[in-house]
């Protein structure tokens, strides 16, 4: 296994490989992200670490960005270029993958759990 230098690293994407991730095709969908990053030649730039269910299983699969602290829903593997090219144009908010930003009230979701039903803009 390859030891990865961090100390350049910009981004770093955590890929839920959950139960219910994996069954809406988590694993194509991390080797996407992780073949659009290299394509684009981004692979000193980002760093990806696959996890277990990071909780937003009806969101499935979902991914979290940090330092940007946002949360990624639906990722489709068909769409990872435009993905990666939204989180390098700074434009996640637009996203039609964007869930929810760490530290405001608002999540893009149809299913959220009810103490956030009255904050949710439509």
């Amino acid at each position: 296994m390859a030891i990865k230098d961090l100390s350049e690293v910009k981004k770093c994407l955590f890929l839920c490989n959950g139960g219910s991730c994996m069954k809406m095709n988590a694993e194509l969908v991390t080797q996407s992200i992780r073949s659009t990053i290299k394509e684009f030649g981004l692979e000193d730039d980002y760093h990806t670490v696959r996890t277990k269910c990071m909780g937003r299983c009806d969101d499935a699969p979902v991914a979290m960005l940090s330092p940007d602290n946002v949360w990624l829903k639906n990722i489709k593997h068909k769409q990872c270029d435009l993905l990666i090219s939204e989180i390098e144009l700074n434009i996640m908010k637009t996203s039609e993958s964007f869930l929810f930003k760490m530290g405001e009230k608002v999540i893009n979701s149809e299913s959220i759990p009810t103490k956030y039903k009255s904050t949710i803009k439509k």
